[in-house]
């Protein structure tokens, strides 16, 4: 059966779809993946964070991105939050971002 990507929200689909163009290129062709396999690709492409929060990484010319995700029952994978690193370590206000949305997501979803 396959995955279905969703999006928490539309403006959260237009940050992923705002990334630059190798950046994208790399979202789209990940996630085309993760629809015929599931959410957890194994690192270098995905790392689980615990608590069924994964980021999907992004590596291209304009950088290096990061797109959090988690999963629902009905194999629907849910994008929470995305962000271009600017540092070395992923910001701890960005990972709370997607932990938040992520706490309504399972809340409705139980």
């Amino acid at each position: 059966m396959a995955y279905t990507i969703v999006y928490y929200s539309s403006s959260v689909q237009s940050e992923i779809l705002a990334l630059p163009e190798t950046l994208q290129a790399r979202y789209i062709g990940l996630t085309a993946r993760m629809q015929l396999h599931g959410a957890n690709l194994g690192e270098p492409h995905t790392k689980a964070l615990g608590d069924g929060l994964f980021e999907l990484r992004l590596k291209g010319a304009e950088g290096i991105a990061r797109v959090f995700y988690c999963t629902q029952r009905g194999q629907r994978i849910v994008m929470l939050h995305s962000f271009v690193k600017k540092t070395q370590k992923t910001p701890p206000h960005e990972r709370r971002i997607a932990e938040t949305r992520m706490k309504e997501i399972k809340h409705v979803d139980a």
